[in-house]
């Protein structure tokens, strides 16, 4: 059997990261992947990189932290004068060999499942970290962006949902968001992070598929003192958004 724990979206949140650790710990999976986002706009940029480092697994390049190293918005949204402060804040967290560490990401990574499948992992879509598949994409346009990838299973973050989606010969999943759980289809009044991390678990064996999906609830009195503690030009939102 192979299990594997697919992680994404962690922004820069390590309280979230070691608690989705200890549960994947707990879960004796083969290997870990992240799909991306793993640095940009959460307060313990520098800690994530370190515990990514020490997990030694592969990870995929998403908008976020192609942004803040490079300043390029590619994804046509407008960047607020808030979102430039904590990109230049992160910057100044995380030292030259962590900034190479993060251009390392990969624009996709593939894992070999059984003789006949693999995993293949992107952030937003495989040719498009920007791109957006929404529980709400219709069908057509799923299969039409990830139909001629098959027979592969394909897995991928960015919109922070957790999903599964039924393609022609395959399957499609998001595993959710570590660090930044929440609806973001929501309107801003009723927008909340969730206190919890999410993840996914894939096994495959002797044909056999299966997937599971995990939250596992944050230590929030830890994450406030991360928190209050990091100087983060935007702390005050992010206390607000998680109750705190």
């Amino acid at each position: 059997m192979t299990r594997i724990a697919v992680i994404s979206d962690i922004h820069g949140n390590c309280v979230a990261l070691d608690a989705a650790l200890a549960d994947i710990d707990r879960a004796s999976v083969d290997q870990v992947v992240c799909l991306g986002d793993a640095i940009q706009g959460g307060a313990q940029p520098a800690a994530t990189v370190q515990r990514l480092r020490e997990l030694a697994c592969p990870v995929v390049m998403g908008n976020a932290d192609a942004w803040m190293l490079t300043g390029v918005e590619t994804g046509g949204e407008p960047v607020t004068e808030t979102q430039e402060r904590v990109r230049q804040w992160s910057l100044a967290h995380l030292s030259a060999d962590d900034q190479a560490f993060i251009a390392a990401f990969a624009p996709t990574v593939t894992i070999p499942l059984t003789a006949e499948r693999a995993l293949l992992c992107f952030h937003g879509t495989p040719t498009s970290f920007d791109e957006i598949l929404l529980p709400s994409t219709p069908s057509d346009e799923f299969r039409r962006v990830l139909d001629p990838y098959a027979p592969a299973i394909l897995t991928g973050g960015h919109t922070h949902l957790q999903q599964i989606r039924q393609l022609t010969e395959t399957f499609f999943f998001n595993p959710g968001s570590v660090g930044l759980a929440g609806n973001f289809e929501l309107p801003e009044e009723r927008y909340r992070r969730e206190p919890w991390a999410e993840y996914a678990i894939l096994s495959a064996t002797d044909g056999a598929i299966s997937l599971e999906f995990r939250r596992v609830p944050l230590p929030m009195e830890s994450l406030r003192a991360a928190l209050a503690t990091s100087g983060h030009p935007d702390v005050e939102r992010a206390l607000r958004e998680y109750g705190l």
